[in-house]
């Protein structure tokens, strides 16, 4: 009986010692301390460098590791514990030691975190947009929304994250070990160093190449002050006129056109407002002072799900929102326009305002060239206002506006002149975060844009207006369900107020009053979108919006045969009057064919319920009438299809990109000939209806970094158009239609004080209606009209130069020349008989500008 026990507990005592030798081979293996360098390896070389190191202590099945991770770590004399927490990171692979091994296996039911939070600018508090956040050694990353939120889904891990924005120092937190979800706000300090450091620095900044996104331009003024425009007023829409697929409408305009599309199919956003006419002095400035803007976004027809109502592209701009820091005072003064901003903080680092304005000032100089009986006016302001709240951890208040008008007078004794037109914005926006993962923007928001024209004589005065006025209710989220999965999704509600038309008049002479009726309509939308990344090479982002559109009386209703002819009245007191719906699908999709090259596809359908009646092409005169869709009149529809080739090369230094579309479009609107389109009452019976294509190809190199940056742009394009009612239904091309259009912009920093830029710009001329002929119907000349659009206005192109001289930090001058060869391009073309031979007919060419010269002398205290 002994003997058994002495044998009972020697082979308890075995077994201790084994298990104990075992604990002793654990402690002694994954408490090693070890030194590693992997730059980008895989996973697979990496186990199989260890196990060399440790002489086979691994156990693992090969398909284990056949995994696209690449490891990027250097540490030294560090613990195996700690490397293979860190190699696996990422990774549902998990390790453990049994039997003097190490056995690799496939995590199940991990724990996952949130790593959430804002980024701002450390100097001022600004919130920044399109930041990133990633996970160093890993594909795992995020960008900060439009409102510089992010949100990441991590498993629990130890991490170097890095936080990095073009123009800013990156932040490298390393070795952190995340076991719980955490709010993690970083201020990233602006970069004293060149841009090609950044650059360099940042190899994770591919976002040309990675992105979902494609047809998307972004830019900061700050980034662009050196770049040669007229009369030397820094402008963010004519820099976007410089990119593959965005065409200029004339002369110095600020009306643009975007793959094939017309100037109002273009939704102008500011803070999220509508901004129906983007145009100050004709359009030889935009209504953007760029001393109140921090971002813009142009998106060329593929629209996320979040936007709608338009269908060639949207252009987002979002206003600055004051430094939290410190107070400044920065502004500019030019030869014929000057600016000032002021901002600061309310309460430091927790409430922040900016104040800027700009006007010019040609208008002061008019009495020392004009009689003193005549009175002439002729000048715009803007005046930009934000503030901005940190309510808590959570929460955070933005109010916002802008006001800018132009005013254009003639009077003396015995005539009188005028024309104003203006907008008004105005946004309210409450963000919220729910958690770690869901994201509130909630807003309020007003716009209006009207005009006024008086003309008469000094006894009495007619008084011609038109506008429209809109109050708009929205509410987006965002929800950051996992590190491969991201909700988008909210609804909105438009209300409009069309006044196309009124005549009043002032005086002793008494004129026929008339107004044109007035239409309200209601315009909704909800939308849901998703983007989901399968693996590491392909991603896409899927959605739908479905929106609505009602007129609501009361209102008279009309039908038209179809030559134009009024047939019906009929008036509606209340009640809806037409509805239409609108379901848009979109589609991107993106397949990553290694760390520097992918492609890229999308599909979107865009519906468009408000029309400009114009028969100008010019893109800049006030004169236009925003028209409701009606039950005559019915939505656009835009369906556009996009492939791309995207490329980086140099560590991110250069980028490049190809991309196709074509453009189908359904319910185009455009008028007959001889239309008689202003304070018409039956304007709906002028108009004709039918169909189009927009087909072309962009091609984009960009350098991003150095001394030396800029980019080529070349945009091969059509855009026709097909009408029952017009040429006896052929295609005829649309009036901003372009075959060519060529941009190279290059920007030269020779030192601290001297920066040097140009741009020089080509494209086709604009499709145009000439007469053919002429023929004499009771003496009196009438031409002769063949072709819709069948001319060509001559090519355009011109050279811009610049100059920048920087005083010190908070000054500098800048010196530009507009058109530096003086080429005389056609701004219109007019038909005159012949001096010398009245029975034929010349064309005469008139040309706005030849050089132009401007300097403007910045500051910022």
């Amino acid at each position: 009986m002994v003997r058994k026990m002495v044998m009972v507990i020697i082979t308890l005592m075995g077994l201790v010692y084994i298990f104990a030798d075992d604990v002793r081979s654990q402690d002694k293996i994954l408490n090693k301390k070890i030194s590693v360098n992997y730059e980008n390896e895989s996973l697979s070389s990496v186990v199989k460098n260890l196990n060399k190191k440790f002489g086979g202590i691994f156990s693992y099945r090969e398909d284990l590791l056949k995994l696209k991770h690449r490891v990027t770590l250097k540490e030294s004399n560090k613990s195996l514990k700690f490397i293979l927490d860190k190699v696996f990171t990422g990774t549902k692979i998990g390790f453990k030691e049994f039997g003097g091994k190490i056995i690799l296996n496939s995590k199940k039911n991990i724990k996952k975190i949130t790593l959430s939070g804002s980024i701002t600018d450390k100097s001022n508090g600004e919130l920044l947009i399109g930041a990133n956040v990633y996970i160093k050694g890993t594909t795992t990353g995020a960008s900060t929304n439009q409102y510089g939120f992010y949100s990441l889904t991590l498993d629990k891990g130890i991490y170097t994250i890095v936080i990095s924005f073009i123009g800013y120092k990156t932040q490298t937190i390393s070795s952190t070990r995340l076991d719980k979800s955490m709010r993690l706000n970083i201020e990233l300090e602006p970069s004293s160093v060149n841009i090609e450091e950044v650059v360099v620095e940042e190899k994770r900044l591919d976002h040309n190449v990675t992105a979902l996104e494609m047809g998307v331009d972004e830019f900061s003024p700050k980034n662009l002050e050196v770049i040669p425009v007229l009369f030397g007023e820094q402008d963010i829409l004519k820099t976007i006129q410089l990119m593959p697929g965005v065409s200029p409408a004339g002369e110095g305009k600020s009306g643009f056109f975007v793959r094939g599309g017309a100037k109002d199919q273009n939704q102008i956003l500011l803070d999220e407002a509508n901004v129906y006419n983007p145009s100050h002095l004709l359009g030889f400035f935009s209504t953007f002072n760029s001393d109140a803007i921090n971002k813009v976004k142009i998106i060329k027809g593929n629209f996320p799900a979040e936007y709608g109502g338009k269908l060639a592209s949207v252009m987002d701009v979002k206003m600055i929102e004051g430094n939290k820091k410190k107070y400044d005072v920065y502004g500019g003064i030019g030869l014929i326009a000057s600016r000032l901003a002021v901002g600061g903080p309310i309460v430091k680092d927790k409430s922040s305002f900016i104040i800027a304005g700009r006007r010019t000032y040609a208008d002061l100089f008019f009495p020392l060239f004009t009689s003193s009986s005549n009175s002439m006016k002729l000048y715009f302001y803007d005046f930009n206002a934000k503030a901005n709240f940190v309510l808590g951890e959570n929460d955070r208040l933005f109010i916002s506006g802008y006001f800018g008008r132009d005013v254009l007078s003639f009077e003396n004794k015995s005539n009188v002149f005028g024309l104003d037109w203006g907008n008004i914005t105005s946004t309210v926006r409450w963000n919220h975060i729910f958690g770690d993962k869901l994201f509130m923007n909630l807003t309020g928001l007003y716009s209006k844009y009207d005009y006024n024209i008086k003309n008469g004589t000094a006894k009495s005065v007619l008084n011609v207006s038109s506008g429209i006025e809109d109050i708009n209710l929205k509410a987006d989220f965002q929800y950051f369900q996992s590190d491969i999965s991201t909700i988008k999704f909210g609804a909105q509600v438009i209300k409009h107020k069309f006044s196309p038309g009124e005549i009043s008049n002032t005086g002793t002479v008494q004129y026929n009053e008339k107004t044109i009726q007035k239409i309200n309509a209601y315009e909704s939308a909800v939308y849901s979108s998703h983007e989901y990344k399968f693996n590491e090479i392909f991603s896409v982002n899927y959605g739908l919006r479905l929106s609505n559109y009602s007129v609501v009386g009361p209102a008279n209703v009309y039908g038209f045969d179809s030559d134009g002819n009024l047939i019906s009245a009929e008036r509606k007191n209340s009640g809806l009057i037409k509805s239409y719906w609108g379901y848009e699908p979109r589609v991107s999709a993106m397949y990553l064919l290694n760390n520097s090259n992918s492609i890229k596809a999308a599909y979107s359908r865009n519906m468009q319920y408000l029309h400009l009646v114009s028969n100008s092409s010019a893109g800049a005169f006030p004169l236009d009438i925003w028209q409701s869709s009606t039950n005559n009149i019915k939505p656009g529809i835009s369906d556009q299809f996009s492939l791309g080739y995207f490329q980086n090369f140099e560590d991110n230094s250069y980028e490049f990109s190809i991309e196709g579309y074509y453009k189908k479009l359904q319910n185009q609107v455009d008028f007959r000939a001889g239309a008689e389109l202003t304070l018409n009452e039956y304007v709906e019976g002028e108009l004709v209806f039918g169909k189009g294509q927009a087909y072309g190809v962009e091609v984009l190199l960009k350098k991003n970094s150095g001394n030396f940056t800029g980019w080529i742009g070349y945009t091969l394009s059509r855009s026709e158009r097909e009408f029952p009612d017009i040429d006896g239904g052929k295609a005829f091309p649309a009036a901003q239609d372009r075959t060519h259009d060529i941009s190279i912009v290059g920007i030269y920093k020779m030192n601290e004080t001297w920066s040097f830029s140009f741009n020089w710009v080509y494209n086709t001329g604009n499709a145009v209606t000439f007469p053919s002929g002429k023929y004499f119907v009771e003496g009196n000349i009438v031409n002769y009209y063949t072709q819709r659009n069948g001319y060509r206005m001559p090519a355009y192109h011109r050279l811009d130069l610049g100059a920048t001289y920087t005083i010190s930090e908070s000054q500098s001058i800048n010196i530009s020349l507009y058109n530096a060869y003086g080429r005389k391009n056609a701004f219109a073309i007019s038909f005159r008989e012949k001096t010398n031979n009245p029975n034929q007919t010349e064309a005469v060419r008139y040309a706005l500008f030849s050089f132009f010269p401007s300097i403007t002398y910045n500051f910022r205290f």
